[in-house]
């Protein structure tokens, strides 16, 4: 199943496995032999928590990279902005308190909704997906129902 990103998704995939490659890994190493010299490895707890994040940090490497094989990259070129999609940034007004927010829809590691950066798995995301300007989406979320009104669509 491919997995759509952005070019700066996929940078960031990449520079987060180099990361655990060449930093994360080689101090796990060191702290297993460090432990390891300490003696008996029976009773040695450090050892067992070493091995035991040396297990993590391989599982963790070996699904980002899976993940990277499945990256298909998005482009921008041919993202239509007459209706809410990924990669659009959707300014919305909330019916309820008509506080204007804006946000953009990308993939889920790319969200950060510090910087308005919701992913398209979101309840909101699925709510505005294929609406138009004009547009009210009715959103269900744990606190109830919101309706978002589509104010603008842009890139």
């Amino acid at each position: 199943m491919a997995i759509y990103m952005t070019e700066e998704g996929l940078t960031k995939l990449k520079e987060e496995i180099q990361q655990l490659e060449t930093v994360e890994r080689p101090r796990i190493i060191a702290a297993i032999a460090e432990a390891r010299e300490k003696g008996d490895l029976s009773e040695n707890a450090e050892y067992d928590a070493a091995k035991e994040a040396q297990g993590v940090l391989e599982t963790k490497i070996a699904q980002l990279k899976a993940r990277l094989m499945e990256a298909r990259v998005l482009d921008a070129s041919d993202i239509r902005t007459d209706e809410v999609q990924i990669l659009t940034k959707v300014r919305v007004r909330m019916k309820n308190n008509g506080v204007e927010k804006t946000f953009q829809l990308v993939t889920e590691g790319e969200a950060n909704i510090a910087e308005g950066k919701i992913s398209v798995t979101t309840p909101i995301a699925k709510g505005l997906m294929g609406k138009k300007v004009g547009e009210v989406a009715q959103v269900q979320v744990p606190a109830g129902v919101m309706e978002f009104e589509i104010l603008e669509i842009s890139l």
